[in-house]
């Protein structure tokens, strides 16, 4: 599925965001989830957008602070420039670790990377001079390892903004500027040794993780004979792998964890700026960026078109109705365990029109647990129902004693959608022609909550065997679904006689 079609496919949110008490996310502007092992160093316990106790404050100057608008202690706004030299450190001043995630974060919006990281180091070695002009070595020595803990942050947070030639050009110049000026500082130099290693391991690990998944190919699409989408009633069925739907949603969160730990902030923050239409020509180039979030879309696809083809490929009535109770209960199960998106997959796979129309099989099969799960998926009141279950979801993870419990794996679709709404409803700048970092600050808060989810280790056993057949067994076509699904029960109306005729003329003349 292309990246846009997020926003083309499948219900919108309303255009408020406040539909439900707390919001999509479930919390409150001022408030952050318990934060995960990989991003405690980077965000503090808070949003606040303010200083930390014995951080210092930044000073003023031509482009300062006096260009940084604060309500109630938070930055609310200000100009590009004040913004970026609010990232650098001085003396007697660090920016907040929330500050430096969140500008970092949102900041690609209006600058690239690499061209932020230049005038940062511009910033940086203009400081270093007054200060090797004062000769205050013991300040110059405390500055030298603030810059360095500011690009250790950098590197960490955002790793893949240095697979650019350009960003990793600007960081070594940087880096070399600092030994240049301290030679004597060994401590400063070890410092910049450990975090270019560990930059290269990260983007080595990426680029390897990325060539697995070019081999990795989508289950491959089953057209059936012309005529006969139906396969003999000895081949082997989801049920034939595994009977147990507690043990299927398991696999099912195994592949859901595992696929959503390679997206990344800024490859969220991307497609934000793809789908602005101001933005288009500049992002078509950095379409690559975007391959794990259309990846993870494309399961979900593939998903919800396996759970049709293995209904609508069964011969006999009883068993295309066992068929649909073990995948109800399949929902169930991810439900309990937090797995959002399969059950949506699930659910929307269901509810193709080749499977919702086999109402003689519907008829026997024992509803009242799939119409619960609908309610919750209701998109009424902007997905009100979805958006409580997922708040209880993140609560019981915030104060989970088991990892278990510590599962929230959301609908991704809609979590795209609501970051991308609030991208449209609020204006990137103020009519003052400062930055609306208000608006930066929720858009960070909720991705910065996704990532924490995304972060939680898997405790289920993985099952090898039912694993390959969820990533792997062929899945019809839509054309070759209405086949099986008219094979199975016949045409009941005139619309339906009519695309049955079509259909068949269309795949005759075709053969």
């Amino acid at each position: 599925m292309a990246a846009t079609s997020w926003l083309e496919s499948g219900p919108q949110p309303s255009a408020s965001l406040q539909d439900c008490p707390g919001g999509p996310r479930g919390c409150t502007e001022e408030t952050m989830p318990q934060t995960s092992v990989v991003f405690s160093s980077i965000l503090g316990p808070s949003c606040s957008g303010q200083g930390q106790p014995g951080m210092g404050e930044r000073g003023g100057g031509a482009g300062g602070s006096g260009d940084l608008i604060f309500q109630d202690g938070r930055l609310v706004s200000g100009s590009l420039e004040a913004l970026m030299e609010h990232l650098v450190p001085t003396v007697d001043y660090y920016p907040d670790r929330t500050y430096i995630f969140t500008f970092l974060l949102s900041s690609r919006v209006f600058i690239p990377p690499h061209d932020l990281l230049a005038r940062v180091g511009q910033l940086c070695m203009e400081q270093r001079q007054q200060l090797e002009a004062g000769s205050e070595k013991a300040k110059l020595k405390s500055f030298s390892a603030k810059i360095v803990q500011l690009l250790k942050e950098w590197t960490e947070a955002f790793p893949f903004d240095f697979q650019d030639e350009k960003a990793m050009a600007e960081l070594k110049a940087i880096t070399h500027r600092v030994t240049q000026c301290d030679e004597e500082n060994s401590t400063v130099k070890k410092a910049i040794s450990q975090m270019t290693q560990s930059l290269l391991l990260s983007l080595a690990a990426r680029s390897q993780l990325q060539e697995l998944r070019e081999k990795l190919r989508s289950p491959a699409m089953d057209k059936g004979p012309v005529l006969k989408a139906k396969p003999p009633a000895a081949q082997k069925d989801i049920l034939g792998v595994c009977c147990d739907p507690l043990v299927l949603a398991q696999q099912l969160t195994h592949i859901e964890l595992e696929r959503v730990s390679s997206i990344h902030p800024e490859d969220l923050m991307q497609i934000v700026s793809h789908m602005d239409s101001r933005d288009k020509h500049r992002c078509r180039g950095d379409m690559t960026k975007t391959y794990s979030l259309e990846a993870y879309d494309n399961w979900f696809n593939c998903l919800s078109m396996l759970v049709a083809t293995e209904v609508c490929r069964v011969v006999k009535k009883k068993h295309r109705t066992r068929m649909l109770e073990f995948f109800i209960d399949v929902a169930r199960e991810c439900f309990n365990i937090g797995n959002f998106n399969s059950m949506m997959a699930i659910i929307s796979g269901m509810n193709l029109s080749p499977v919702a129309r086999l109402k003689k099989t519907w008829s026997k099969v024992k509803t009242a647990k799939f119409d619960v799960l609908e309610h919750h998926m209701d998109p009424s009141s902007n997905f009100c129902n979805y958006r409580t279950a997922l708040q209880g979801a993140t609560q019981r993870s915030q104060t989970a004693n088991s990892s278990r419990e510590k599962i929230v794996i959301p609908v991704f679709n809609l979590f795209v959608k609501d970051i991308y709404f609030l991208h449209k409803i609020h204006t990137n700048h103020l009519p003052n022609g400062h930055i609306n970092f208000k608006k930066f600050w929720e858009i960070s808060r909720q991705i910065h909550e996704f990532m924490t989810w995304t972060q939680v280790e898997c405790p289920f056993e993985k099952d090898k065997k039912i694993q390959s057949y969820l990533l792997t067994a062929p899945i019809y076509s839509e054309e070759a679904l209405f086949i099986a699904s008219f094979e199975s029960e016949g045409p009941e109306n005139h619309m339906e006689k009519d695309s049955w005729k079509t259909l068949r003329t269309t795949l005759l003349n075709r053969a």
